[in-house]
């Protein structure tokens, strides 16, 4: 593809050089150059890529993006088209897009921001999707699916080139949907910047990355997730959220659509209860508006069902039967957040959550112990190299909910496990909470797997959808539900 054809829809200040000039790739990484490609220099908190240009024409690029002049261009005998423009960013999402054919626009685009819930609303609209037999891609924090393929990706929301170049793959494996997680940074750094999300969501906001190198202040953080609401076609907003309408302050928002568990809406939910039986732990509700009927949620907590009510919304909206939505709220099952583990079903209720901090570790014992079970029992550690009183809110927590923690290992990086719950059984004594010591994180779960009965419900805590332990700079193989699968076995 020549230049000129790639800058289309650029917003560039200035060309140098020969716009005709062939471009064989687009690259923001310097180490990725190769002959004929294309450079965008974009400036970092860290790094500029401008100051990689050199490294990048020795390696064959020939046309370059750049946002300020640099002295070396003048210093190679190569010849290098040169892009001026405002910002590099926008560029590259531009470029992307050209590059790969706009692929969003050939498919069915849902993007979802809020501060918790995404990963879970995703699953849920890929799992109702899929009940009605529709193939769906999925970009997000585990990942990237394009069907069953799962490929690996460094952020939430990647950066434009990759999200470009994953929405192609989806077209090219026959996929007609795309459910991406928009995070805060992603729209910040214009990463989905030129995409039209055929529905975008609010699901809630709460303070939360704020500090050096994510948002200034609470004020930018939700400055830059409104910023969804003007790239959607439809919107849908939970109303139960205190900040939805700051959310739509200030914007033209087309096809918008409530939700809530508190009071009508668009779509809303009442007569909620808590349901559990083997196997199953969630919530019956049931569901009026755009969408009519009894529900069964696979998932626990009323937050959840917030969740439910926004991918009811979407895949309502996009025709999707009753149903199959029915179907997929009862079915559905996240990594990690708050799963299920069906392989202890007939020992007792053991279930997976990512929770890390105090104040989500409280969301989830307060649900639970709202199940009413003999013993909530939590299993936990705590994250090494970080802040102490991390660890002492989170002992805090268990000491007020649970009638049973078992301290263990998480990832202790560079400290010991010793240390680390010091300051946690700090946190349990402020509440008296009974508490035992096992260092060895397959040991504990074994341990409950002997002690707990069919009325327990044991939370196994931290390490979520991650399958590894973080020891002393090295990274080891651990995934919680494979041990507990194993024993159960034996």
């Amino acid at each position: 593809m020549k230049l000129n054809e790639l800058l289309a829809d650029v917003d560039y200040i200035s060309i140098a050089g020969n716009r005709e000039t062939q471009v064989e790739a687009v690259v923001y990484d310097s180490r990725k150059a190769s002959p004929g490609a294309l450079f965008v220099c974009i400036p970092g908190q860290f790094q500029d890529g401008a100051d990689y240009i050199l490294d990048a024409v020795r390696a064959g690029a020939r046309a370059v993006v750049v946002e300020r002049w640099v002295d070396v261009l003048e210093k190679t005998s190569e010849e290098v088209a040169v892009v001026m423009v405002r910002d590099a960013r926008a560029a590259l999402a531009q470029i992307s897009a050209t590059w790969f054919g706009y692929p969003a626009r050939k498919l069915v685009t849902i993007g979802l921001t809020g501060t918790k819930g995404k990963t879970t609303t995703a699953h849920m609209i890929k799992k109702i999707l899929e009940t009605a037999g529709k193939k769906v891609g999925m970009i997000g924090t585990m990942g990237a699916y394009v069907g069953t393929e799962k490929i690996p990706v460094r952020n939430t929301t990647p950066e434009s080139y990759e999200l470009q170049a994953l929405f192609a793959h989806m077209l090219e494996e026959g996929c007609r949907y795309a459910v991406c997680e928009v995070s805060s940074q992603g729209l910040k750094q214009g990463r989905t910047r030129g995409i039209v999300f055929d529905y975008g969501a609010f699901l809630n906001i709460s303070p939360d990355h704020i500090g050096e190198g994510e948002h200034a202040d609470f004020a930018e953080y939700l400055a830059c997730k409104k910023k969804l609401c003007d790239q959607t076609r439809h919107t849908v907003v939970n109303i139960d959220d205190p900040h939805w309408q700051e959310m739509l302050a200030e914007r033209s928002v087309e096809g918008l659509v409530t939700v809530s568990t508190k009071g009508e809406a668009d779509l809303y939910a009442s007569q909620i209860e808590n349901l559990w039986e083997p196997g199953f732990l969630g919530a019956t509700f049931h569901m009026s508006g755009l969408v009519e009927g009894e529900m069964a949620l696979g998932m626990p907590g009323r937050f959840n069902v917030e969740n439910a009510l926004v991918a009811a919304a979407i895949t309502g909206g996009l025709g999707i039967g009753t149903d199959c939505i029915r179907q997929g709220l009862r079915e559905v099952s996240v990594k990690g957040r708050t799963q299920v583990l069906q392989s202890a079903s007939h020992i007792s209720t053991f279930l997976i959550d990512y929770a890390h901090n105090a104040l989500s570790m409280e969301n989830l014992l307060q649900m639970l112990k709202g199940y009413h079970p003999d013993r909530l029992v939590c299993l936990f550690g705590a994250g090494g190299n970080k802040p102490k009183q991390r660890r002492f809110d989170m002992g805090s927590m268990a000491g007020k909910y649970a009638d049973l923690t078992i301290l263990t290992t998480d990832n202790p990086r560079y400290e010991t496990v010793e240390e680390i719950n010091k300051a946690i059984i700090e946190g349990l004594d402020a509440y008296g909470g009974a508490y035992q010591v096992i260092e060895d994180r397959e040991e504990a779960i074994h341990y409950l797997l002997d002690h707990c009965g069919s009325r327990d419900i044991v939370a196994l805590i931290g390490k979520g959808h991650e399958e590894y332990q973080e020891i002393q700079g090295v990274k080891y193989h651990f995934s919680e539900e494979e041990v507990v699968g194993k024993y159960v076995q034996k």
